[in-house]
């Protein structure tokens, strides 16, 4: 690794887990979430976490690699803000999902969560195709996640 992908990796490396926290402060896996009928399908419980963890430290080298990859300040700022808003997006979902028990309301969200994650692979393309690949699997994790989120509506009716 590059010395000079080292501060923005350590800096990308605080911002994610930032955003994993606030996530997990949001994650109520208590009697409301363990009484939903969920698909005979759906992963562990446990398995969550570790995928997560790997999700953000992918999108934390992606996003030292996409800065490191330009010194253009106006493509910084433009990354930073894409990030940032996927962060918004990503921590919200685990509120109205988890912390609100709204899994409707989630679900809409998801639509502008994973737009976001589009925006960011095509945006990063030019700048770096490494750091825009690296976000793929949190793309298909967020696919996946969908489905589930879609799965768990379809068989919990939300509140009247």
């Amino acid at each position: 690794m590059s010395r000079s992908l080292w501060k923005p990796l350590g800096a990308a490396a605080l911002a994610a887990t930032a955003v994993a926290a606030l996530g997990a402060a949001a994650t109520d896996l208590g009697p409301w979430y363990q009484e939903l009928q969920k698909l005979s399908w759906q992963p562990p419980d446990w398995l969550f976490g570790p995928a997560w963890t790997l999700i953000y430290a992918l999108c934390a080298l992606s996003a030292a690699t996409a800065w490191s990859a330009t010194s253009d300040r106006i493509e910084r700022t433009r990354i930073l803000g894409l990030f940032a808003l996927n962060a918004l997006l990503n921590v919200l979902w685990s509120e109205l999902f988890f912390g609100r028990h709204r899994p409707d309301w989630a679900l809409v969200e998801v639509v502008p969560f994973w737009l976001s994650i589009v925006l960011l692979i095509v945006a990063l393309a030019p700048i770096s195709r490494r750091a825009s690949f690296l976000l793929l699997p949190y793309l298909a994790w967020v696919i996946f996640a969908a489905v589930l989120n879609l799965a768990v509506v379809r068989l919990n009716p939300p509140p009247g």
